[in-house]
């Protein structure tokens, strides 16, 4: 008997998805785990795995539909038989777009209407002017009507005109046109702007920053790197000194639900990291257990498949707390928006070299970074946020005394 092959929820808030690519063609044997396609969800590109057996008889969603959840994407059966009641079942696909959109969402710029030139003014033809100056008005705007003639009789001539424009205040810039562009919000990018707006307007935001000496923590880094073939990278260093924060201050390990504060057991923390188009969030669990070394070589699998789009739903949810970390760009301070519905994020800066004067007088440089913890102020109080931010800036100026 045939069955309907339906669009699965590949990640807990997925609404629609995108068929990127067909793998299976009409006409292919599948088996239960086989790849029939690819889905770009709100999150990432993933693999949709068949549930059935049989043949693919029908493709209902061609490649660049989107579809909502729970909606016919193909149909498997037995090779011959009659599925005309199923394809009449299917729900239509979303319309892909027309030409003129696509020409939109591949940036080609759509000019705007220009405003009709303003009606010349009616010239009585009692008025007596050459014709160059009747033409020359009639190009400037100019009302004969208005203007004194020095020609023979009083007829007013081209000179006439010319003075007029001359004394004529500088004209604003004729009107140009226009151009402007429309891009298609792709499903991620529209559930990043709701989590994002819904984070801002409900959770009550407040900002605690600090600047931290790095140079133990480099000193360190350089002395670990010496020793071992792969490289510990910064982030590794922040994730793991920043589990140990949380472990002393468990509040900020904590999230806001209507009816209680959750406090989680478990350290599980989310790496922001920039997508082409939109950003996602890794997330390395039980980071308090486990050793740096162990941390950096999650840390770079997860980065990697995370820029390329190959991250499963399990592996950028459900982190307890996040680290935005902008200091490759060149920013020196930013605050961040707290990732919902975890209480907590923290923005780090570059590393940066300043003059400072040392206990004995002299001046001498500084690496130093500046760091923003945002906090929901229904979960965290002030004194909380503090203790945290100043634990954490100790660790990171002595991580001798936690690394080893």
């Amino acid at each position: 008997m045939a069955e309907k092959i339906v669009m699965l929820a590949l990640s807990p808030t997925m609404e629609t998805g995108t068929i990127v690519k067909w793998h299976k063609s009409e006409g292919d044997k599948i088996s239960a785990g086989d790849i029939l396609c690819e889905v770009e969800t709100d999150k990432a590109t993933m693999d949709y795995e068949s549930t059935v057996e049989g043949t693919l008889l029908k493709i209902t969603s061609a490649e660049g539909s989107q579809v909502k959840v729970g909606e016919i994407i193909g149909i498997a059966g037995k090779e011959g038989e009659d599925i005309s009641g199923l394809i009449e079942q299917a729900s239509p696909e979303v319309e892909k777009k027309q030409p003129q959109e696509k020409a939109f969402e591949k940036g080609a710029e759509k000019k705007k209407k220009i405003p009709p030139p303003l009606p010349q003014e009616h010239v009585p033809s009692g008025v007596r002017a050459s014709p160059l100056a009747r033409q020359l008005a009639k190009e400037s705007g100019i009302n004969l009507q208005s203007v004194q003639g020095s020609g023979p009789g009083g007829r007013i001539i081209k000179e006439d005109i010319e003075q007029i424009i001359k004394k004529k205040k500088p004209s604003e810039a004729p009107i140009t046109e226009q151009v402007e562009q429309k891009i298609a919000i792709s499903e991620k990018r529209r559930i990043i702007a709701q989590r994002m707006s819904q984070s801002m307007f409900s959770a009550p935001h407040y900002y605690v920053t600090v600047v931290v000496k790095m140079n133990y923590l480099m000193n360190s880094r350089k002395a670990l790197n010496s020793r071992l073939k792969t490289k510990i990278s910064f982030n590794a260093f922040f994730i793991k000194l920043v589990a140990e924060a949380l472990a002393r201050n468990p509040v900020i390990n904590s999230s806001w639900s209507e009816d209680f504060i959750i406090r989680h057991n478990s350290i599980d923390i989310g790496l922001a990291v920039a997508q082409k188009d939109g950003l996602i969030t890794p997330v390395v669990r039980d980071c308090a257990n486990k050793g740096i070394v162990a941390i950096n070589q999650e840390l770079d699998d997860l980065v990697e498949r995370a820029r390329n789009g190959k991250l499963s739903w399990q592996e950028y949810t459900g982190g307890t707390f996040t680290i935005s970390n902008l200091g490759s760009y060149g920013v020196r301070q930013f605050t961040a928006i707290i990732n919902p519905p975890e209480s907590a994020i923290l923005a780090l800066g570059e590393i940066f070299e300043e003059l400072i004067i040392s206990d004995d007088g002299e001046f001498r440089k500084q690496n130093s970074m500046m760091m923003t913890l945002s906090c929901d102020h229904r979960v965290i109080d002030g004194a909380i946020a503090a203790e945290f931010v100043r634990d954490l800036k100790n660790m990171m100026e002595n991580p001798v005394t936690v690394l080893y």
